[in-house]
């Protein structure tokens, strides 16, 4: 069994359910009756008459094979499946929205069943010359009674799928790779195995349909992939080494994105996933509910969940059983396993190459980190309620809170230096935001910028105001005090600034 492909498969089925079911998981909430998924491949002509989503989706992934390079192949979706009540009458059964026997309720529902294809291993050679896998999944029916206190069928249960036609396509070509020019005075740089790109479509073949409830009855829902290399490792389409890059940079994706999966410095395992993620995501070990939406916070949404009245829960348990699951665990969660809940700190850039020579975003260069030291810097000291107010500066009328209250803190004279350049107020810098920063800052990257100010959290952070110098309301944005922060390391300077003249040394 493969470790890598385990641990792929819990983000694969955060993926996979993603949006499937949402808070408060009843059949009456407005979002549940219009319900919406990622990755749906819809029959042919359902995306051109807006009943329903594109028939495919197709990816580019870079191979490093060797010899003996054997690929496996795992497609993976949810089927709908329609659940309809029926009543016992006279003898036969009448639909219903609603069953009730008992204690017991069931909802018409749509359901869904989770499908996994296994296809391979495939060789190298196969690659090369196309595969083309039909994939066919039957229509079913199944019928569940449902008996009365006495054992007596008081109305049934009915579940029905549609068959599901596809094809999955593999081809392989090796392409071309940049080998890096080795430095003056040292050995060669040696070539690198060959590399060669697989491009992997998955497609809907069903009949062509214009009807949106025979288009969703038809889809792939939460379409991805698995891949599982044998001999042979993937590399990164995101982090590419530079010998790849512009074999990455010619890849080409269509609804969805790969990235290497299982744990950090594994490479054989690869999610096609129609959700952005970074290489080796992973479930966050405090997670132990599948609440089916990833953007929300878990202590939120669980806690969301206990507040659910009776009448509530009840109708989300008769909903479909895995809103049932979802109430039960929530229920049933202990105050230590709800305490972990309430977050941790990680360090998103923990093992990240920094300093000189290190890569930032882009083609930028890497930037040297601060670190900071007793002798070097100090947290500011910041007076409390009933505090003395050490400075006869602060003055007494300042809120303790304010940083005027501190002397030591002034972001409009503070300095700190970047690449052994001092940074403050009126330096020019350029903006270059690192991999893990917030979307709308990659935007930013490459622009330059005029500093407002120098900022210490207490924390002992460092935090560089900018105003771009290229957007036309950046006097407006001064004067209304609305600056965009980075992180020392985020800006390279443009010029050198001469410290100011405050008596105070600039933080290193």
């Amino acid at each position: 069994m493969n470790a890598g492909l385990s641990l792929a498969r819990a983000v694969a089925d955060a993926v996979l359910y993603e949006g499937y079911l949402l808070y408060p998981y009843r059949a009456s909430s407005a979002k549940n009756q219009a319900r919406w998924q990622f990755g749906v491949l819809g029959p042919p002509g359902a995306a051109e008459s807006g009943a329903g989503e594109e028939p495919g989706m197709a990816a580019d992934c870079l191979l490093e094979p060797g010899p003996a390079a054997r690929v496996d192949v795992h497609l993976r979706f949810l089927h709908l499946q329609t659940r309809s009540a029926e009543r016992a009458d006279d003898g036969g059964f009448t639909p219903a929205e609603e069953l009730i026997v008992g204690p017991s309720r069931w909802l018409s529902w749509d359901e869904a069943t989770d499908q996994e294809i296994t296809l391979g291993p495939y060789s190298l050679g196969q690659l090369a010359a196309g595969v083309r896998a039909p994939i066919n999944v039957p229509a079913t029916e199944d019928t569940e009674p449902v008996l009365d206190a006495d054992g007596a069928i008081a109305g049934r249960l009915v579940r029905r799928r549609r068959q599901l036609r596809g094809e999955l396509r593999l081809v392989a070509a090796q392409v071309a790779t940049q080998v890096p020019a080795a430095a003056a005075g040292s050995a060669a740089v040696p070539a690198q195995a060959p590399l060669w790109r697989l491009r992997v479509t998955v497609e809907n073949t069903a009949a062509a349909t214009t009807d949106k409830r025979s288009a969703i009855e038809l889809s792939f829902i939460g379409a991805h992939v698995l891949l599982a290399v044998h001999d042979a490792d993937f590399l990164s389409v995101i982090d590419p080494p530079e010998w790849a890059s512009a074999a990455a940079a010619s890849c080409r994706q269509h609804r969805c994105w790969p990235v290497l999966a299982g744990p950090e410095g594994q490479r054989d395992v690869l999610l096609l996933s129609p959700i952005i993620l970074y290489d080796h995501p992973a479930v966050a070990p405090e997670s132990t509910v599948e609440l089916f939406d990833a953007t929300e916070i878990d202590e939120i949404l669980t806690l969301r969940v206990l507040t659910l009245t009776d009448e509530e829960k009840a109708e989300a348990r008769s909903t479909d059983a895995r809103a049932a699951a979802i109430i039960d665990r929530c229920e049933n969660m202990t105050a230590e396993e709800l305490q972990q809940l309430h977050g941790i700190l990680r360090n998103p850039h923990a093992g990240s190459p920094r300093g000189p020579g290190a890569s930032g975003y882009g083609d930028f260069p890497g930037f040297a980190v601060p670190e900071y030291s007793d002798s070097e810097f100090s947290v500011p000291e910041y007076s409390v309620p009933g505090g003395d107010g050490a400075s006869a500066n602060n003055g007494a009328d300042t809120p303790w809170w304010d940083p005027a209250r501190d002397a030591a803190v002034d972001p409009e004279s503070d300095t700190v230096f970047i690449d052994g350049v001092p940074v403050s107020r009126g330096s020019r810098v350029r903006v270059v935001p690192l991999r893990r920063a917030d979307a709308q800052d990659l935007f930013f990257a490459g622009k330059s910028g005029r500093v407002t100010g120098v900022h210490f959290d207490v924390d002992g952070g460092t935090h560089v105001a900018v105003v771009l110098e290229a957007d036309p309301a950046a006097e407006l944005q001064e004067w209304y005090g609305r600056y965009l922060y980075f992180a020392p390391e985020e800006l390279v300077p443009l010029a050198a600034a001469p410290p100011p003249d405050n008596g105070k040394e600039p933080s290193s």
